[in-house]
């Protein structure tokens, strides 16, 4: 349970970092949404280069930086 609770503390967080750098307005729940689909985005793209974050502070840095990258890529294709 406290996983899943973790999970998404680090998912909220990353989405709130990534709509503030980007001066984005997203609702709570999308701001989660983002910050869920960033873990997996940052999972993937840092797990390509050997990096792996473990913990509530490491998930939540590669989140922000998967959520960096989604929203910078949106941007960029709905522009």
């Amino acid at each position: 349970m406290f996983h899943l609770i973790a999970t998404v503390v680090a998912a909220t967080v990353a989405g709130l970092i990534a709509t503030t750098v980007f001066h984005t307005s997203l609702s709570l729940g999308m701001t989660i949404v983002l910050g869920l689909v960033g873990g997996f985005v940052g999972s993937f793209v840092l797990g390509i280069i050997g990096i792996h974050g473990s913990g509530l502070i490491g998930t939540t840095i590669v989140s922000t930086i998967g959520a960096l990258l989604t929203v910078w890529v949106a941007g960029k294709i709905f522009k």
